[in-house]
């Protein structure tokens, strides 16, 4: 299962990056930036039904920049969605549960860490 620990401590262990709370009103949405400042993760908790999702429970998702051909790739399979708070044609919101692959998550973390970068 993706948590957000996971993701932190790959981020951590990969690109020396840490999370930043940036967001006074969203106490737990985590930014994750390259050395030049620019964001290329951001992990939040969100209710379900901002995301399109059915329920009202807050899940956890991390949004990453994609390459926008894959995205819509992507957005047909289950756990993949527009990006939820960033421009929804560059970025993605995976939600991050027990279903969420690892291995493909983490290429894509890589592969945003390289557009942004």
């Amino acid at each position: 299962m993706a948590t957000r620990q996971n993701i932190f401590d790959y981020i951590a262990n990969n690109y020396a990056a840490t999370p930043v709370y940036t967001f006074k009103s969203f106490p737990h949405y985590a930014v994750l930036k390259t050395p030049q400042n620019k964001w290329f993760a951001l992990v939040m908790n969100v209710s379900q039904e901002k995301l399109g999702l059915s329920g009202t429970d807050e899940i956890d998702v991390i949004d990453l920049k994609v390459d926008p051909d894959l995205a819509g790739i992507l957005r047909q399979k289950p756990g993949y969605l527009p990006a939820y708070h960033m421009n929804k044609e560059h970025w993605l919101t995976i939600v991050l549960n027990d279903q969420t692959d690892t291995k493909t998550l983490y290429q894509l973390i890589d592969d945003s860490y390289n557009l942004v970068g």
